[in-house]
């Protein structure tokens, strides 16, 4: 798979950061478009700016603190001005296929607390259909990871238990496993997503559907696609 560019990721990352204001309650997105958006945060913050914000990882929870960001817990702020994170497929209608990061489902809790979610992505990340590039990651309770397997297979998916580079079962910061669904390009993403968080013991899926108000695409110049809300 394609790496994104380091330039492109800031170029989308400045153009983010523009978005931010003083006082805002910020959600902060786990990945290399996200780490981007949270270096130059932390740029802004050491030069005054006034913003609290909750994290979608320990990762990114790590550097953050780093970086002098003030961090608090969605208990204590739950409604966000702007959560800014990235993706690893996007389609021009805003789907996106997010979580090889492995933070789905603190990302979309972030996400759904924002009145704005921004995505910050690079243009090979494109596609026509969701599952083109990348597998569906699906976040599974320990316990029912053989089930899920068989019932992923069932659905017509490839389940491959996400593993460390050690090889042990991945575990997220929820302590959950993550099965890669590798699919056909999917016709019809919320059917999907419908049919996967119906099986026990799945916690979530990558599938954001729906969710995006403005994808920022990394290209010379930046590209902006914002979600008709008139049609939402």
């Amino acid at each position: 798979m394609t790496q994104p560019s380091a330039e492109a990721m800031e170029r989308v990352a400045a153009q983010a950061l523009a978005m931010v204001t003083d006082g805002m309650r910020l959600g902060l997105g786990t990945g290399r478009a996200a780490e981007a958006f949270i270096r130059g945060l932390g740029r802004r913050v050491a030069e005054g700016m006034r913003v609290r914000c909750v994290t979608t990882s320990v990762r990114s929870e790590e550097l953050a603190s780093s970086l002098g960001i003030p961090l608090t817990t969605i208990d204590e702020l739950p409604e966000l001005d702007l959560a800014v994170d990235g993706a690893d497929e996007f389609t021009e209608g805003l789907e996106l296929t997010k979580g090889l990061g492995g933070a789905l489902l603190r990302e979309r809790v972030v996400a759904a607390s924002a009145a704005r979610f921004v995505v910050l992505v690079t243009p090979e990340k494109r596609v026509a259909r969701l599952g083109t590039r990348a597998p569906i990651p699906v976040e599974v309770v320990p316990f029912a990871k053989s089930p899920v397997e068989r019932a992923l297979r069932k659905l017509g998916a490839q389940p491959v238990v996400r593993r460390t580079r050690e090889g042990a079962v991945y575990l997220t910061d929820n302590g959950n496993v993550v099965i890669d669904a590798r699919v056909e390009p999917l016709a019809d993403p919320r059917a999907t997503h419908a049919a996967i968080r119906a099986v026990p013991g799945v916690v979530d899926t990558g599938l954001f559907l729906g969710m995006a108000d403005v994808l920022l695409v990394g290209a010379d110049p930046i590209e902006r696609l914002e979600r008709d809300r008139t049609r939402s």
